[in-house]
């Protein structure tokens, strides 16, 4: 008891994770505490996926907020299914480079086709536990953004290609109702030649 106070001490011994969690401290029935005992977490968290193309490359961060502790390292993981693989860089140095600097991490992935699409996690290594987040990358191909342009030029070619079409049947429809007046209008001043010398010849004969 120090200054009309209790001061009650606890030291805990963290043999792996399963000893993180919260803890509560009781004295009696006046006085309670909950505390919750874990590895600091990423505060960073990005919701959009980072997107690249087949064939460049992409670099994928991971940072821990300067009023946090320094982790002593950090990991990064690619999921496979429900399960986390690691990433090692040495083993594949033409794909993968990975920088740790203090409270930053910085993955950059090479070459990259579309199976390098998916989750990564970074893994911020405190002694307790590691502090884990997620970041999407999506590969993608270089023609993948015009696929709406395309779509587009298509339904314009169609659309142009049906009015050529309606203009021109229209036209042949013209052309050939005009026809058709001018061999009507033919046949009628046919007609009227040929009644016109026997109508001359009936009006002579009355005037003998």
């Amino acid at each position: 008891m120090e200054n009309d106070q209790y001061n009650l001490k606890r030291v805990f011994s963290i043999v792996n994770e399963e000893d993180l969690g919260s803890y509560t401290c009781e004295f009696g029935s006046k006085a309670k505490i909950d505390f919750v005992l874990a590895a600091p977490q990423i505060g960073e968290v990005r919701d959009k996926p980072i997107v690249s193309y087949v064939g460049d490359f992409a670099v994928i961060t991971c940072k821990m907020e300067e009023t946090k502790p320094e982790p002593r390292t950090w990991y990064w993981y690619k999921a496979n299914g429900t399960d986390k693989e690691q990433i090692i860089a040495a083993e594949e140095p033409l794909r993968y480079e990975i920088k740790n600097e203090e409270r930053n991490t910085k993955l950059v992935v090479s070459s990259l086709v579309e199976a390098d699409g998916g989750l990564y996690f970074c893994g911020a290594v405190y002694a307790i536990s590691t502090s884990m987040s997620n970041v999407e990358l999506k590969v993608i191909s270089i023609h993948e953004p015009l696929k709406p342009f395309v779509a587009i030029v298509i339904e314009v070619i169609v659309l142009v290609a049906i009015i050529l079409l309606y203009e021109k049947s229209q036209s042949k429809k013209n052309n050939t109702a005009a026809e058709n007046g001018t061999t009507e209008q033919t046949n009628t001043l046919t007609q009227g030649e040929s009644n016109g010398p026997g109508e001359s010849s009936s009006m002579r004969q009355r005037k003998v």
